[in-house]
């Protein structure tokens, strides 16, 4: 959840589904869902509200400012300046998604998926597809998690989450390039197709290429 929060893929003010239908989709019990939601309500990223539109809401990502006594939105840094600071732990990021992830577009294709499990790949392919830079990011993600999501390993999805999140800042620093972006939409394309084509091979290959690309264009940003 928290994971998902910091990846935009729940925006600030949205409510969380109803505590049954929550659980159901974490697969987790209801005290373990309850004992979640407090810990997240505890370090600032949800908060419950009573009333007929109450629930429990995501709150917008915050920082400390120390200095003038009061909360504020994160400092926007450059794309090559996060990359620096990132250093070795960005190599073992790109390392760890070029085997993770083109093997979960891989386990994706050998299921048969569900009508639902083949709807929300198509429906996160289309979204992907957007030019807009303040939701693409998001967008991306949010189809990469898909995949991992329809290879039906919650291990397996989490790890691509976590992978996601560490490059997260870094990539949505990165300058929109038309070129680059039409790349990334071919690609992502071709490894849902062979996903829904049941082609394990070519799901795989195709998204080792699009992790391959994204990390020499990362790396270039270390000089």
């Amino acid at each position: 959840m928290a994971q998902a929060i910091r990846l935009g893929l729940v925006g600030a003010g949205d409510r969380l589904p109803a505590e049954r239908e929550l659980a159901e989709k974490l697969q987790v019990s209801r005290v373990t869902l309850r004992e979640a939601i407090r810990a997240l309500r505890e370090a600032g990223f949800l908060e419950s509200r009573r009333g007929r539109t109450g629930g429990t809401f995501v709150v917008s990502p915050v920082t400390d400012d120390v200095d003038k006594g009061r909360k504020t939105a994160p400092k926007v840094t450059g794309a090559a300046e996060l990359a620096r600071q990132m250093g070795d732990t960005l190599h073992d990021a790109l390392d760890f998604r070029r085997v993770l992830e083109p093997g979960a577009a891989g386990l994706a294709a050998t299921r048969t998926l569900t009508a639902q499990e083949r709807q929300q790949l198509v429906a996160c392919l289309a979204a992907s597809r957007d030019r807009d830079p303040t939701t693409r990011r998001v967008a991306d993600s949010r189809l990469h998690l898909a995949i991992a999501a329809a290879g039906g390993s919650p291990s397996l999805a989490a790890a691509v989450a976590d992978v996601q999140l560490a490059l997260d800042r870094l990539l949505a620093a990165i300058p929109v390039i038309k070129k680059n972006l039409d790349h990334s939409d071919r690609q992502h394309t071709r490894v849902v197709d062979a996903i829904l084509a049941g082609d394990a091979a070519t799901a795989r290959a195709t998204m080792e290429e699009h992790c391959d690309a994204t990390a020499v264009l990362l790396r270039g940003l270390l000089g």
